[in-house]
């Protein structure tokens, strides 16, 4: 177990352990949040969502401004998309794409993929912040299992955005 200011971060076991026990703090009373990440090898505590954002983004806590923090929630979200869409891309569902499709799967991310619809087998990962409501391109039509939203509006929606796209798990305490 190592502690960082607010924050918990605990080794993971395998998945034929049980889970460790979570921390508390030193009052007794437990962490409001519980992050599983790190591809499941770490488990990060803390009672503000900044805090487990910093565990994704070293730095981020100690950033100055609203606007610098926006920015770097953005750069993970890009940096993440581009993760989970090439997991994705990886098989036989690839395979089943059309030469369009797999050149928006396998293109770069340095600008958002401009589309009116998408249904390859492949799921889109995108970033909410090019989008519409909060950005200017219109969002894609088509099925909602094929389109993975990252939403870097703020740290407990990005937060969310990354457990909905299972690349954390994230959770309160119940209390």
């Amino acid at each position: 177990m190592k502690e960082r200011d607010n924050v918990v971060i605990v080794r993971n076991g395998s998945a034929a352990e049980p889970p460790p026990a979570a921390p508390v703090r030193h009052d007794g009373r437990p962490y409001h949040l519980e992050m599983i990440y790190a591809g499941g090898a770490r488990r990060g505590y803390a009672d503000d969502a900044a805090d487990l954002v910093d565990l994704l983004a070293p730095g981020y806590a100690a950033l100055a401004t609203a606007g610098e923090r926006a920015t770097a929630r953005v750069r993970l979200a890009m940096d993440l998309q581009v993760r989970l869409q090439a997991r994705l891309a990886a098989g036989p569902r690839l395979d089943a794409c059309g030469d369009a499709e797999r050149a928006v799967i396998l293109g770069g991310r340095y600008e958002p993929p401009a589309l009116t619809r998408w249904e390859a087998p492949v799921p889109l990962v995108l970033v909410a912040t090019f989008y519409e409501p909060a950005g200017p391109l219109p969002r894609p039509q088509g099925p909602a299992d094929l389109q993975i939203w990252l939403d870097p509006a703020g740290d407990w929606a990005l937060l969310t955005s990354l457990h909905a796209a299972g690349v954390i798990t994230v959770s309160r305490a119940v209390t």
